[in-house]
């Protein structure tokens, strides 16, 4: 019996495909727990639905949300599987998009493989769009510019589809208010969806102008991109709430504004030169997300869209430059934090990766139209085909499995956890860099290790709402009269520990260590962080019994993945180890010193220097 026609075509297994390979690479690559950078805020926010860093991310707290009820590994695990779901949709867009760019297109007079060819085509764009180092990386660990990207191909999906229905004649609005409202919904991810506006604008005005002078679609579709963005009323309502993590702490209007315009970042402007400008432009770079032949194939696509469907051309084209002009003209990123806008640009390199599907199509287009044709067009052809296709996507893999395995990356949980493990009963440790602050927060609000320390934030002791956050540490604190915006993190601080220190017992993370200068405290080691005792105190002999207690996962036997904090937190051991080592030694301990210091070059072989001065300063050599 044969199964009913819909049903056969409604099977597309290249569909399928397209996100089951992503997604089942990803998942063996994924991150096992919490990692740096916003890792450990953004899985707080989500468990507590509370708010992240400015500007909230909203939608993608409550699209994560739903993982963490799933019965797989722990929060931050789930969490992390949310991305890679999200990245994988993204891929699917980018199979979508690509078939729907290639559907009049006839490669032979033989239906069945022209259709194998461009889903083929589609196939591989996804798959190289899933491989490219920037999606791989957000895909590892819990990000919302997957989920960004994946709402934008929708949005692109929408109007090619509006577009297809304008030109047969038949007017279909509808898709074009359902694309304002991902448009607005999508602001609730990340503001850089604005800067696709032009290119979704010129795809609508190049194929019907006369929509602009159409005032009702016009409000209706103003109506439902507003529609989209009152997701962001998630923000103040939940804020009356007053879940563990909320960020800017949202309740009244003034908040709110100051929360979604970004006002808490400090905005200094600095000089640019030639060097900085560059470093800026490649940022935004193909050829590294898709080598050189990938580029090479989204310039064949340009051209060749250029004949039938040039307002695709000039939307990609408005989009690059307006991504560039924005973030780099107007945003000038200092040196050493352009990485961070590297991840503004990856709904350029889902199209970019439409593109190069596109180019891949019309590559075998002129390969066929060059050969004879054949009698048949039997398994090898569909193969050779394949094999086309799929080189690039496989290449990919294989040349950045290595660099983004994520599975046995538990550096920042363990450098969380050991941090805690030093801690004695009832302590208060201050914090510096996100990095080194967020894991503490996932194990201390959702994995619930260690409540009875309090971790205030350092750069955050200048906001109100901060201090509000904090009654048992700031309730009665003179920074609440302080000047706070007029002056810098450090004179918070020190203020801070003036008024704790005789009632708790007063610590500090490696960063805060190195970024402040104490002249009332000293700073006494141990392990990874620091106690602070008044400079007038006994210090006492080094303590190094935590370190017994430590796990040094991926520290003393290297993990392939290493991005910049992850490295950082590898080099704060090696120092750690140093500065406790010429401790042990200085008071005699040479045999404890030794060891110290033979643990400091094997995580940081660039310290065997440092090491053997300190050997030969101290005798320690014999």
């Amino acid at each position: 019996m044969k199964l009913p026609r819909i049903a056969v075509a409604g099977l597309d297994p290249f569909m399928v495909m397209a996100f089951t390979i992503p997604f089942s690479v990803y998942m063996l690559t994924l991150a096992p727990s919490v990692t740096f950078f916003d890792s450990g805020e953004f899985i707080t926010a989500t468990w507590s639905l509370g708010s992240a860093h400015s500007p909230g991310y909203p939608l993608f707290l409550m699209y994560a949300k739903p993982f963490t009820w799933l019965p797989l590994g722990n929060i931050a695990f789930r969490i992390n599987m949310a991305t890679a779901v999200s990245s994988s949709l993204a891929c699917l867009g980018v199979y979508l998009l690509t078939i729907r760019l290639l559907k009049d297109e006839q490669l032979v007079e033989a239906p069945r493989f022209s259709a194998y060819a461009v889903k083929g085509a589609g196939l591989a764009a996804a798959l190289g769009f899933s491989f490219t180092p920037r999606l791989w990386l957000q895909s590892n660990h819990d990000k919302p510019y997957p989920l960004l990207a994946f709402i934008t191909a929708v949005i692109f999906y929408l109007l090619l589809k509006w577009r297809e229905h304008y030109r047969d004649g038949d007017e279909q609005p509808a898709y074009i208010y359902a694309a304002t409202f991902l448009a607005g919904l999508s602001m609730a991810l990340h503001q850089t969806v604005v800067l696709l506006l032009p290119a979704w604008f010129l795809l609508i005005v190049l194929a019907d102008w006369r929509m602009l002078t159409r005032v009702k679609e016009v409000v209706l579709a103003t109506a439902f991109s507003l529609l989209g963005f009152s997701v962001h009323l998630y923000l103040p309502l939940r804020a009356t709430r007053d879940p563990v993590l909320i960020c800017g702490d949202t309740k009244t209007y003034t908040q709110f504004m100051w929360h979604f315009l970004r006002k808490g970042y400090p905005n200094e402007p600095h000089p640019r030169d030639a060097a900085l400008l560059w470093a800026q432009v490649k940022a935004f770079n193909i050829p590294h997300e898709f080598t050189i032949l990938g580029a090479g194939l989204a310039i064949l696509a340009l051209v060749c869209l250029w004949r039938r469907q040039r307002d695709v051309v000039i939307a990609y084209l408005a989009g690059v430059a307006t991504f560039l002009l924005v973030i780099v003209g107007y945003f000038n990123t200092m040196a050493e934090m352009i990485f961070l806008t590297e991840e503004f640009f990856t709904p350029l390199y889902l199209l970019t990766a439409v593109l190069i599907g596109i180019g891949l199509y019309h590559l075998l287009a002129y390969a066929v139209a060059r050969a004879h044709r054949p009698a048949a067009y039997g398994g090898k052809l569909y193969a050779v085909v394949a094999a086309l296709y799929l080189s690039l996507p496989v290449a990919m893999c294989v040349g950045s499995y290595y660099e983004n395995d994520q599975h046995n990356n538990y550096i920042a949980f363990d450098y969380a956890t050991n941090s805690l493990r030093s801690l004695p009963r009832n302590a208060v440790m201050f914090t510096w860099g996100d990095s080194g602050a967020f894991p503490l927060w996932y194990l201390q609000w959702v994995e619930r290790m260690r409540e009875d320390v309090g971790l205030p934030h350092t750069p955050h002791l200048v906001f109100e709402w901060y201090l509000d956050s904090l009654p048992a540490l700031f309730g009665n604190s003179s920074l609440h009269a302080y000047d706070r915006l007029g002056a810098d993190p450090e004179q918070c601080l020190r203020i801070a520990i003036s008024e704790i220190i005789g009632r708790r017992p007063v610590y500090i993370d490696f960063s805060t260590r190195y970024s402040v200068t104490f002249s009332d405290y000293a700073p006494v080691q141990r392990g990874i962080i620091y106690r602070i005792r008044r400079a007038g105190e006994p210090d006492g002999l080094p303590d190094i019994s935590v370190w017994d207690n430590y796990n040094n996962r991926g520290i003393l036997d290297k993990i392939s993945f290493l991005d910049l904090d992850t490295g950082k937190a590898i080099l704060i051991y090696a120092n750690s180890y140093l500065e406790a080592g010429e401790s042990l030694m200085s008071i005699g301990r040479l045999k404890d010193g030794r060891q110290m210091l033979e643990k400091a070059q094997r995580i940081a072989p660039e310290m065997k220097g440092p090491v053997q001065q300190l050997l030969m300063r101290y005798g320690g050599t014999q």
